[in-house]
């Protein structure tokens, strides 16, 4: 980090550089989202403009997770242009396992209303039995070595004791999840509605809006 913020921090007391510093560093490196009430920089809107700033020097953005909840993310442009060269693009045995987690322990309980708001955090662990039978991923080593990588990425994390009929883990949505601004949040969730209805009326609504111009099927 040396140098890369010099003019913003140097203008600065001790107090408000050694504030924004703390504040950067757990945004970007904290297992934990951040705390208003343990981050004056979040807090005071001057120095979370400066704090903004400095992420988006590195193609972050800071990510508003709750009240008075922050993490950082990509900024929107710079996760199309990762993505346009082929970054942080998930292979497709450890997407079908995310996509089934999200499914099983988000879309499904929110329909049934047992769920409420529009983030990806559950309390409704996916069971190994929903992902082994209700799913056409076949092999559990190979199921299970992709949701290894997953936990290993932060995208889901384990919740155990959901499943009395089995002794392993049960999964729900991962912290990195967190890190989604607003805009990858819905594409996520249009994504979502692509893959479990691609036929309905609602993902004809999001190709148009995507593809405008080309001819839907």
């Amino acid at each position: 980090m040396s140098g890369l913020f010099d003019d913003l921090l140097q203008p600065l007391g001790d107090k408000q550089r050694d504030a924004l510093v703390s504040a950067w560093a757990a945004l970007e490196y904290g297992s934990e989202l951040a705390s208003e009430a343990a981050l004056p920089a979040l807090r005071d809107a001057a120095l979370r403009h400066l704090l903004e700033r400095m992420l988006q020097r590195t193609g972050r953005t800071l990510v508003r997770t709750g009240t008075y909840l922050w993490t950082s993310g990509y900024r929107d442009d710079i996760s199309a242009e990762l993505a346009a060269n082929g970054w942080g693009i998930l292979p497709p045995l450890e997407r079908a396992a995310l996509i089934l987690v999200l499914i099983h322990s988000v879309a499904i309980p929110r329909a049934e209303g047992r769920l409420v708001g529009d983030d990806w955090q559950s309390p409704h662990p996916t069971t190994p039995t929903c992902l082994r039978k209700l799913s056409q991923v076949h092999g559990q080593r190979r199921l299970s070595d992709a949701l290894r990588w997953l936990r290993t990425a932060g995208l889901v994390r384990v919740a155990r004791g959901a499943d009395p009929g089995t002794t392993g883990a049960s999964y729900v949505p991962g912290p990195a999840l967190h890190r989604l601004t607003p805009a990858a949040r819905q594409r996520l969730q249009e994504n979502l509605i692509l893959a479990v209805g691609p036929d309905t009326a609602l993902a004809t609504a999001i190709m148009v809006r995507r593809n405008p111009g080309r001819p839907q099927p």
